[in-house]
């Protein structure tokens, strides 16, 4: 049964990666064919990533309160409608309109998704949240050169068009079969050594905060973002709005909810960053450097440097996720992020030094995103392992925006690019946050998260006791 459902849920990811893991693709065409500048092209896949995380939570709470059909179904409907507006879209309003609806539903699928498997394998959180993860991660490997080859043959516009519908359709016929488990199917929590587990159930607004706190930051980021707009200042909107969720939302947190949250979040963010800039400026990379176009052979297979790059990249973003995962269910979370954050940093900077190289280029390349895939396996079975499974999704969810405000900083790298002519200070500060990230897995997350699970396992004693 349980095993059923996890493979549901991967086949929708897979319908939904190309959302974000194909568009790469379609930007230089979009530039051709309209002359917009690049930063400003990529702000609709900031808009698609901030949409896609941010209502997750909204969606987690439908989720755990009506169950997952419903936001499965909703969510591949909309994922349809948004690459259909992207077919017909000639301004660069469209294509945000677009991909703000694109994301929406993406999240709805993806979110659903995760929580569920969260919920279904709490003996297995880390491999299940991974192996589910890796339906998104490695999904779009082998559309890679289908899509090229119909950018090529029929145009960017029919690409959108018909992957678009044909994603959809798979995506809301499986919604049927998605369940949620019932009471008394798996249990609460499982005793391992390696890992840690909460016995007690944490609801969001204890993680977070009370909900008037947030409803108060939420107008000051539309008040803020309007008269941004409203001055011609469009461009710094992402860069106020990480600056509010930094400043704001972690002082609500840290004060009225639950602090190591914070830690958790900040993490999720510096090493989320590093990953997006790679995928959304992969083909620009690779262009920049003057290699995209050049033929490699490896593991007995040729394929110009982008093509092979963006391939083996989704495989191994893929398999990442199972992988780490199924290392953290035996050494731990935060070991397993010691060791996949410090990969991911000295693979970008090794990236930056030796990537004009077009072989060294697919290697290291897939090297880093085999490091950075683990991210989507590890934070959400740390978050459900700290604060229970009760609100897995919505919980889970929470955590997931982070992914979102990561995506508020890639625009900002094109920018730095632009200033500097190349994208080496770009590598040079994800690899930094990648490194700190490392450490501070291993010297802050893991004493603090055995505290407060010690705290908690004490206070549940005392109820039963009572």
């Amino acid at each position: 049964m349980r095993w059923g459902q996890l493979v549901i849920g991967i086949v929708c990811m897979v319908m939904i990666a190309n959302l974000q893991y194909g568009w790469t693709f379609f930007v230089p065409d979009i530039q051709k064919t309209f002359g917009w500048d690049r930063a400003s092209i990529q702000i609709a896949f900031t808009l698609f990533v901030l949409f896609e995380t941010w209502l997750v939570p909204i969606e987690g709470w439908f989720v755990d309160k009506y169950g997952p059909r419903i936001v499965i179904f909703i969510g591949g409907i909309l994922c349809a409608i948004g690459w259909v507006m992207n077919s017909y879209a000639t301004s660069l309003s469209a294509f945000y309109a677009a991909q703000i609806i694109a994301g929406i539903g993406a999240g709805g699928v993806y979110g659903t998704c995760i929580g569920t498997a969260l919920k279904w394998f709490p003996d297995k959180r880390g491999l299940a949240a991974g192996l589910t993860a890796a339906g998104f991660g490695a999904g779009s490997a082998l559309t890679v050169a289908p899509i090229q080859n119909m950018i090529q043959s029929s145009g960017f516009q029919a690409t959108f068009f018909n992957f678009g519908i044909g994603q959809g359709i798979i995506v809301c016929i499986l919604a049927f079969f998605m369940n949620a488990p019932k009471p008394g199917q798996v249990p609460d929590t499982v005793q391992n050594t390696a890992i840690l587990q909460s016995k007690r159930q944490f609801s969001p607004s204890e993680i977070i905060g009370p909900t008037m706190f947030w409803i108060v930051g939420s107008a000051i980021a539309l008040v803020g973002g309007l008269a941004l707009w409203s001055i011609g200042q469009q461009f710094y909107i992402p860069l106020a709005l990480a600056i509010l969720i930094f400043c704001y939302g972690g002082y609500v947190v840290w004060t009225r909810g639950q602090p190591v949250f914070t830690l958790m979040y900040f993490m999720f963010v510096m090493v989320g960053a590093g990953g997006l800039m790679v995928t959304a400026n992969l083909a620009p990379i690779s262009q920049d450097l003057k290699i995209a176009g050049i033929p490699v052979s490896l593991f007995g297979l040729t394929m110009t440097a982008l093509t092979f790059a963006a391939t083996i990249d989704r495989v191994l973003n893929g398999l990442t996720r199972p992988f780490f995962g199924w290392v953290s269910d035996h050494i731990g979370r935060e070991n397993t992020m010691f060791l996949a954050f410090f990969i991911e940093g000295v693979g970008i900077f090794a990236l930056y030094k030796f990537g004009s190289d077009p072989v060294i280029f697919v290697i290291l390349s897939g090297l880093v995103f085999f490091a950075w895939g683990e991210i989507y396996s590890l934070f959400p079975s740390t978050c459900t392992d700290t604060f229970g499974s009760k609100f897995a999704t919505t919980n889970a969810g929470l955590l997931y925006t982070a992914k979102g405000t990561a995506a508020l900083l890639v625009p900002y790298t094109n920018q730095i690019q632009k200033m500097t002519g190349s994208w080496d200070m770009v590598f040079i500060i994800a690899a930094g946050a990648n490194i700190l990230a490392a450490v501070l897995a291993i010297a802050v997350l893991k004493p603090w998260r055995r505290k407060i699970l010690s705290s908690a396992t004490h206070s549940e004693s005392l109820k039963i006791a009572a």
